[in-house]
């Protein structure tokens, strides 16, 4: 989960948190990527669009990814207001509704943003909305994280802000244990770090991405079979598994190429590649550009819609499968079995094309 996390770059707001009294409904618009926050006193509505609301008590604990318009509100019949005038209108970190003297809610939040390149390795995973109640098992811990928080963000400490950041994103960490946990829905590789086959498997994957992988090489760390080793990597994670590897790689080449750090060919042999070409061969086939398009498209500054077009996001559920051809014709075998193994020993004693078979 750390790889993932760190891949992603998080970004950390905390704040403005809210202390309220009376009668109050707030109405907030669309976000990009992840919100947490929870109550360190008191209790209100979340009411997420399309969805039943939710009663939040004192010590839950909620996150929210990339989710559709929701109102914060002390009662259902409350009268919502938009909550940008009052959140501009914050001091000290606080936004205030009502009598100071009467307040009796205090909701702490905080926004992390990830890097567009990847951010969907983790948004795509989740829910609009996860609720972990206090009296749940990650529950406790999830209260003290956010009491320690709101705790920071009530001094003026030294240091305040750099332990507020880390505080948010311990909370966002231990929100996506929770989820995995509690859920029965597919969680992708955040459900699977917890198996003991697969995760085996794909904490393997993260610790070498430059070893040239294979079907049977996954399947012996996880101690099981070819075919019984991709199916169950295929239900857990979503996708087969030279698929996930391909996905992986790549999108440590889109952080790679965006902040510049490696050439071509030393992030080729960086990310498990035989050669260059094989390397841009995967890359176009995942982003739909080239490296070098990728890497002087990334230096440019984006446009504003007013003026045009923003730069391109990059789309990563374009993956292939092992072994497809550019025609986007599926391979026989889609769980990243059958002649792989064969496809792979051929491309690398030839072109080094790695991304076309197991060692994806």
């Amino acid at each position: 989960m750390a790889d993932a996390i760190s891949l992603l770059r998080p970004r950390t707001v905390v704040g403005p948190n809210l202390r309220a009294a009376g009668e109050w409904a707030l109405r907030f618009d669309t976000f990009l990527h992840v919100r947490v926050g929870g109550l360190v006193r008191g209790t209100c509505w979340l009411i997420l669009e399309g969805h039943e609301p939710v009663l939040l008590r004192e010590g839950d604990t909620f996150m929210l990814g990339n989710p559709p318009p929701y109102v914060l509100a002390s009662a259902l019949d409350a009268s919502p207001r938009p909550a940008e005038p009052v959140w501009a209108g914050a001091e000290d970190g606080f936004a205030r509704i009502g009598s100071e003297s009467e307040e009796d809610l205090y909701l702490c939040v905080g926004h992390i943003a990830f890097d567009e390149e990847n951010a969907a390795l983790l948004t795509s995973l989740l829910p609009p909305l996860v609720i972990v109640r206090v009296a749940d098992p990650h529950g406790g811990r999830l209260a003290q994280l956010t009491d320690l928080l709101a705790t920071e963000v009530g001094v003026a400490a030294a240091g305040g802000p750099l332990v507020q950041n880390h505080l948010a994103q311990i909370l966002l960490v231990h929100m996506l244990r929770a989820h995995a946990g509690q859920t029965d829905r597919p969680t992708g590789w955040l459900g699977a770090l917890n198996e003991d086959g697969v995760g085996a498997a794909l904490r393997a994957v993260h610790a070498d991405v430059a070893h040239s992988w294979t079907l049977k090489e996954l399947a012996e760390i996880s101690h099981m079979s070819r075919s019984a080793f991709a199916h169950a990597f295929k239900s857990h994670v979503g996708v087969p598994p030279l698929e996930y590897l391909i996905q992986w790689r790549i999108s440590l080449a889109r952080d790679a190429l965006a902040r510049d750090t490696l050439s071509i060919s030393e992030l080729a042999r960086a990310t498990g590649y035989l050669s260059e070409s094989a390397f841009s061969t995967a890359f176009r086939r995942v982003v739909g550009s080239s490296p070098a398009q990728f890497r002087n498209q990334s230096r440019q500054p984006p446009r504003s819609a007013a003026n045009g077009s923003s730069r391109k996001r990059p789309v990563l559920s374009r993956a292939v499968h092992a072994g497809d051809e550019d025609t986007g014709t599926p391979p026989a075998d889609t769980n990243g079995g059958g002649d792989a193994d064969t496809r792979h020993e051929r491309d690398c004693g030839t072109s080094g094309a790695a991304a076309g078979a197991d060692g994806a």
